[in-house]
C-alpha cells in the first residue's frame, strides 16, 4: 500500500515490493499473478476495511453533538492510523479516474445511499440542516478527512509542526462537518450534558 501510495501503479516495480517485503519476486509472483493482481489485492482490502468499518461509525452518528464528535474522531484515527490509506485513494482518483469510479460506484455508492438515507430522516426530524444535500455532504467529509491527512506531513508546517498541525486540522475538521449537518439548536458544547429527550433519541 505504501508504495501503491506513493509512487502509483505504474512506477511501482514487483522487485521494488519484494525489495520492501523482503522476499524474492518470485515469491510474491507465487501468490499473485502480476503487478496489476497485487494491486487489486491492496484496494480490495482498503475497501472491504471500510465496508466492515466506515459505515458503522458514520451510522451511528445519532441526535446529539457529542456522540457524532466521537464518530469524526474515529472517522480520523481510520486514516491517521495509516495515512498511506488517504494517500492511496487520492492517487487513485487522480490517476486512474475510470476504474475508481467502477470502483467507488460498486462498493461505496450502496452504504452512502444508507447513511444519507439516516441523515434525511434527520432533516426530517430538525436535527439536521433542511438545505444540506446528504450525499454530497458526505462525500465532502469523506475527501476532506483523506485530504488533510494525506497532506498533514507536509501541510503541518503552517499550523506549527506536523503534530499540532494534525491536532489543530482534526478540531478544525470536527467544527465544520458538525456545524455543517447540525441546526443550530442542536450545536451544544462539547462539554454538555445531553437532555433526557436526546439521551432516549440516542
Amino acid at each position: 500500500m505504501h508504495l501503491f501510495a506513493s509512487r502509483g501503479l505504474d512506477a511501482t516495480t514487483l522487485q521494488s515490493v519484494a525489495d520492501v517485503v523482503g522476499i524474492s519476486k518470485q515469491a510474491i509472483l507465487h501468490h499473485f499473478r502480476s503487478k496489476e493482481d497485487l494491486h487489486e489485492a491492496v484496494l480490495s482490502e482498503l475497501v472491504n476495511h471500510w465496508q466492515r468499518t466506515l459505515p458503522q461509525l458514520l451510522l451511528t452518528a445519532g441526535a446529539t453533538k457529542n456522540r457524532f464528535d466521537a464518530v469524526i474522531a474515529e472517522l480520523m484515527a481510520f486514516f491517521t492510523a495509516d495515512a498511506d490509506r488517504a494517500r492511496l485513494v487520492i492517487r487513485e482518483l487522480l490517476d486512474r479516474p475510470a476504474q475508481t469510479r467502477e470502483l467507488l460506484s460498486r462498493t461505496v455508492r450502496p452504504w452512502l445511499s444508507s447513511i444519507a438515507g439516516y441523515i434525511r430522516i434527520g432533516q426530517e426530524r430538525g436535527v439536521h440542516r433542511a438545505d444540506l444535500d446528504a450525499d454530497a455532504y458526505l462525500i465532502q467529509v469523506l475527501l476532506l478527512a483523506m485530504i488533510g491527512t494525506a497532506t498533514c506531513e507536509v501541510t503541518g508546517v503552517l499550523l506549527g509542526d506536523e503534530t499540532e498541525g494534525r491536532q489543530r486540522f482534526s478540531k478544525e475538521f470536527a467544527r465544520i462537518a458538525h456545524t455543517a449537518l447540525f441546526t443550530p439548536r442542536h450545536l451544544k458544547p462539547a462539554n454538555s450534558r445531553p437532555s433526557n429527550k436526546e439521551s432516549h433519541e440516542s
